[in-house]
């Protein structure tokens, strides 16, 4: 996996050849789409499997918001949320107290 600066340029026909250029590489941790067109930035980005996505910026980093990648970019994520989650294990505990005979039907 390749840590910048680097850019990378390759041709593309359209949005879904863009996409599927994108989605060959077995890594998937950031990507950056540069458009003036908002809708096309949303729907590019739904399609495009990388954990973490810029519009018109590179590496803005929001503590609140999870870090990780998709494919050979890692397990799990950082930050936000999800990182407790990642980092914690939910049980369930039930303790009767009580001398009286209990149906549990």
């Amino acid at each position: 996996e390749i840590f910048g600066p680097v850019v990378s340029i390759t041709e593309f026909k359209d949005e879904e050849d863009a996409v599927a250029l994108a989605n060959t590489s077995k890594y998937g941790l950031g990507a950056g789409i540069w458009t003036e067109d908002v809708r096309r930035a949303h729907r590019i980005s739904k399609k495009l499997q990388s954990g973490i996505m810029w519009v018109n910026c590179h590496h803005r980093n929001d503590p609140s918001s999870p870090w990780g990648g998709f494919g050979h970019s890692g397990i799990g994520r950082e930050n936000g949320p999800e990182a407790f989650e990642e980092y914690t294990t939910s049980k369930s505990l039930t303790i009767r107290t009580s001398d009286v005979p209990e149906n549990w039907f």
